[in-house]
């Protein structure tokens, strides 16, 4: 591959392709490892379809590339940001409600589509002074920290309730987080791009070594930490399903009963709120993509074309899997670090990813991944979405000097993490609005009343000396 770009330092630009097969196919692939983890975790610890999420995530990409015309490097995938609406959509009228997650990121993909909208017509400054960083930067550390019991419960198995306990469950899941850590701070050029996969593939590991000495060494059914049955079961009687997983859709059981119209607004209280945190997300991502390419990519192709098409790409996920799709930044990671930027290489990594989630043996193997390794990992994947919102703050200078800063910050954390809900009934349905949501709107509001003050400048007269 040449560099054949004589503004930057890229060695291939956004609309050059590799020149070879194989390496094609090498940069594909590091933009499938990039975000495959990530993607499979939220499935995961939600409940909903693997496969359609893997699947989601290539399609809307593409949805994304046709919509910005081919001139942004990016890839979408699930977000962990709505976890926590996800979970409250998803256990509406006693779970597996994929309709209600549906309809959910279908708000999220018109909340999209209008503030692009509005973008286009007025700019975004009225969207940085409702959400500055002062708000934004705390809503992003409750989102990760609210989401730590999740992992603990993961990480020893009492995810169930308290009587599931495991000791056994917890090494598989330290041996994933330090090994995930170790590879992320050591690692060099691709391992420093996939420390996920190297962490997850060691809790596992491990976890399959307890697993072989419990079942075959002592007869020890705490030991059994790895469940087999789903790949026992897709081979049994095999078939084409066995092969190729064509009826893995979350639309296709959206018919159990479990909607009714009461929950809209429970949804669109869940949903809203966070779909403006993942916005201020999405333009952070887009700017930094833009210094790696050396490219303004929120004037060409333009903030309003990336938000309707994150949006849209998140609607059509959401019909497909139940899960948002977002920017990752671990790909935009690998463009930085490969210089690589070409769009191609993306659009093959797509196409490569929906036939991954298509292809049932390696999706069945992926379901046997015990929950208290991906509870490892999260130790450090919410973490780190935590440890953004501080970096935001640090990188924006905040100044906690501020009496005002500190109020903000307080209630927002504090209602957050505690888990403050608002719940009342209309028209004979429960309505939650989450924590989430509660501690954004106390931040706005209190951002909105508490005004900066004015510094006065007292100026010493010689006759105030004297006095």
């Amino acid at each position: 591959m040449e560099n054949t770009s004589a503004k930057n330092d890229l060695v291939l630009d956004v609309h050059e392709n590799p020149k070879k097969v194989s390496q094609w196919a090498l940069l594909s692939i590091q933009h499938i490892l990039a975000m495959f983890v990530a993607c499979i975790t939220v499935p995961l610890l939600i409940g909903t379809s693997i496969p359609a999420t893997i699947i989601s995530a290539g399609v809307g990409t593409l949805i994304y590339i046709l919509l910005t015309q081919k001139k942004s490097p990016v890839v979408l995938s699930s977000s962990f940001a709505y976890l926590s609406s996800m979970g409250v959509a998803f256990g509406l009228g006693g779970g597996n409600n994929y309709l209600a997650l549906a309809i959910g990121m279908g708000m999220v993909g018109l909340i999209y589509v209008i503030v692009a909208l509005v973008v286009k017509k007025v700019g975004t400054a009225w969207l940085f002074k409702l959400l500055p960083t002062i708000v934004i930067g705390p809503v992003i550390m409750v989102i990760g920290l609210g989401l730590a019991v999740s992992a603990v419960n993961n990480l020893q198995n009492t995810a169930g309730g308290a009587d599931g306990y495991n000791l056994w469950c917890i090494l598989p899941g330290i041996v994933a987080l330090f090994v995930t850590a170790i590879t992320a701070y050591y690692g060099k050029k691709t391992l420093s791009l996939i420390p996920f996969v190297i962490g997850m593939l060691a809790g596992y590991a491990t976890a399959l070594i307890i697993t072989l000495i419990g079942y075959y060494g002592m007869d020890k059914a705490s030991m059994q930490i790895i469940n087999f049955s789903p790949v026992v079961d897709n081979f049994k009687d095999m078939n084409l399903k066995s092969f190729i997983g064509y009826d893995c859709f979350g639309f296709l059981e959206w018919n159990n009963g479990s909607f009714k119209v009461g929950q809209l607004i429970t949804i669109l209280l869940a949903f809203a709120p966070v779909s403006f945190v993942t916005i201020c997300e999405h333009i952070g991502d887009h700017m930094n993509l833009s210094n790696v390419i050396h490219k303004d990519l929120l004037k060409d192709p333009g903030l309003p074309r990336t938000l309707a098409g994150d949006g849209i790409a998140t609607a059509v996920s959401g019909v497909l899997c139940g899960c948002a799709n977002t920017t990752y930044g671990e790909n935009v990671a690998v463009v930085g670090v490969t210089k690589v930027a070409s769009v191609s290489v993306i659009i093959v990594a797509c196409i490569a990813t929906i036939a991954l989630g298509f292809f049932t043996p390696l999706m069945v193997l992926v379901q046997t991944i015990p929950a208290c390794v991906t509870g490892g990992v999260s130790l450090v994947l919410y973490g780190f979405i935590a440890s953004s919102g501080v970096k935001m703050l640090i990188n924006e200078k905040v100044d906690f000097g501020k009496t005002r800063n500190i109020f903000i910050a307080a209630a927002i954390l504090v209602a957050g993490i505690g888990g403050l809900t608002i719940k009342f009934t209309v028209a004979g349905e429960m309505v939650q609005i989450t924590s989430t949501a509660v501690a954004m709107v106390l931040g706005i509001v209190l951002n909105l009343i508490l005004k900066e003050k004015k510094e006065e400048v007292v100026e010493e007269t010689t006759e105030e000396k004297a006095e």
